[in-house]
Order: structure tokens, then C-alpha cells, then sequence
């Protein structure tokens, strides 16, 4: 099943492919500017731009059926006027970054447990080096379908040793997370799909309960695993730079007054994070 689909908003597709290579799990090609998306139900779906920023138009192929299509456009946020966002910012701070860099989604993982494994990956480490772990994990538990990666099952993930890990680089604590994140999953003790239903407090409040998920890792997995529009990690130092430099003070801000400015940003947190994020990226080159 394949269909076109054209959106009557602006959307930055090379923007998001651009974010999305930052990942090397992501199967991307900038230069044909399209993206495959592995799906759970075990086919890949390709998602390539025809159109351009102000007149974003697609091609979807590989689709099994409507339910899948619903699921690429809620990953890609092609469901929601992203111009209807923007305008809630027009009148508060932020103003000059959503015009600046207009249409840009926020791209929604390909897979909640992917997402929470490389968040744990991730932490405390510099991106060069959080990515090559990454990729030494998903090449040695997961597997490769027609050039895509898919990240282990986690299954795989419970039986594997802290040594196993270690001899990847992993720290003794970053493999007891992991293994032991997976084995809850595995067992049925934690059920990440369940998380879609619950509020963003349900879900923080059960995913803290595990050993390595802090409030930082449950706010990322929240937003970019489940797609809520309505949070922002103060704690953030990218998000502390791109304030300072946005409101041209010599200091990084205060967590107190970055959230003073909750009220007027509310309820699209997640979008001024991810268009402060963005006012301070550099372009992936590949």
C-alpha cells in the first residue's frame, strides 16, 4: 500500500531527516531525501519528501494497511498543524526561533524500547562516543533487514551478562540499567505501550521506580518515545544555552526562570524545547 500525501502546512522534512541521521540506527538518505521506518509489525515503510518546506508533499510506501498509515503520521507529525503551534508563539519570547526555523516537527521514535535503551546508552556521554556505543548493541543484539537496523528484542536483552556489556565499554552501572530495564519489560512487569494511555505523571512516576531512569530520561522518553507536547527539561544545559544566547544575558538561566515562563509557552513545552534545541544544532553532514 502506498500513498501520497500533501500537507497543508509548512514542514521542514530535510530539517527532520537532518535530526534523525544524528541517530546512526536511522536508516536516512538526505540525498533522496527519505527515511525507513521499521515497524513493529515486522515490515519497513519508507517515508520520501516530493514536495518542499512550504509546500510539503510525500510519497509512503511499504504500508500494510490504514492502521500503520495512522502510526507514520503520528510519528512524523503530519496530523497536526505545526503553523497553528507557531502562532501560539508569536506573541511571547520565543517568537524569532519558530519563525526562523518554521515547520519543524517533532519526530516521534521509531520504537518506545529503542528510545529507552539509548537514552540509557546516552547518558554521560558525548554524543561521538554514545553513538558508537549505541551501534556496537544494536549490531550485536539486534538484526539487519534489508539494510535497515532494528534494535534487539528485549528478550535478548535479559539474558546478556554485565560482562557481556562491559567488553563494549559499557559501564558496570549502564549494563546493570539496561539488563535490568529489559528484563522488566521482558516479564511483563513494565509495558511501555501501556505508557500511551497513562498521563505524563503515571508515566514518569513508574519508569523512575527503575534503577538509571531519572526524571531527565523519563521527560526525553515522554517526549520523544510518546510525543507529548507539554514538557521541558529545565535541567537541560542546550536548552540553559540557547536561552542565554536568545535572551542576550552573559549568564546561563535559572531553572526558576526558565519555568516563569511556563504559563505563556504552555501547553506546547515540548515544541520550545525542541525549537530552542534546534536554534543551537549544527547541521549533521554525511
Amino acid at each position: 500500500m502506498n500513498v501520497e500525501l500533501n500537507l497543508p502546512f509548512p514542514y521542514d522534512f530535510d530539517r527532520a531527516l537532518d535530526r534523525l541521521a544524528g541517530t546512526p540506527v536511522n536508516a536516512v538518505d538526505l540525498s533522496h531525501r527519505l527515511v525507513r521506518v521499521p515497524m513493529e509489525e515486522g515490515n519497513l515503510v519508507t517515508v520520501r519528501a516530493t514536495g518542499t518546506l512550504l509546500d510539503p508533499r510525500f510519497v509512503i510506501e511499504g504500508l500494510i494497511d490504514e492502521k500503520q498509515l495512522a502510526h507514520i503520521k503520528w510519528i512524523f507529525h503530519f496530523e497536526e498543524p505545526l503553523d497553528g503551534i507557531a502562532a501560539h508563539f508569536a506573541q511571547t519570547d520565543l517568537a524569532p526561533i519558530f519563525k526562523e526555523h518554521i515547520g519543524t516537527p517533532l519526530v516521534r521514535s521509531f520504537s518506545l524500547y529503542g528510545e529507552l535503551m539509548k537514552s540509557i546508552i546516552h547518558q554521560q556521554l558525548n554524543m561521538k562516543f554514545a553513538n558508537t556505543l549505541l551501534m556496537r548493541f544494536v549490531e550485536a543484539y539486534g538484526f539487519q533487514q534489508e539494510g535497515v537496523w532494528r534494535y534487539p528484542e528485549p528478550q535478548r536483552i535479559a539474558a546478556v551478562t554485565v560482562e557481556e556489556l562491559r567488553e563494549m565499554q559499557f559501564s558496570t552501572r549502564k549494563a546493570e540499567y539496561t539488563i535490568g530495564l529489559s528484563q522488566a519489560i521482558a516479564s511483563g512487569d513494565l509495558d511501555l505501550e501501556s505508557m500511551r494511555l497513562k498521563s505524563d505523571e503515571e508515566v514518569t512516576a513508574e519508569l523512575v521506580a527503575y534503577r538509571g531512569v531519572g526524571p531527565w530520561t523519563a521527560q526525553g522518553f515522554l517526549m520523544f518515545g510518546l510525543g507529548r507536547p507539554n514538557l521541558f527539561p529545565t535541567a537541560d544545559i542546550g536548552l540553559q544555552n540557547a536561552l542565554k544566547a536568545l535572551w542576550k544575558i552573559d549568564r546561563k538561566p535559572t531553572q526558576e526562570e526558565i519555568r516563569a515562563r511556563f504559563p505563556e509557552w504552555s501547553p506546547y513545552l515540548s515544541y520550545a524545547a525542541l525549537y530552542l534545541w534546534r536554534s543551537i544544532e549544527k547541521p549533521v553532514i554525511k
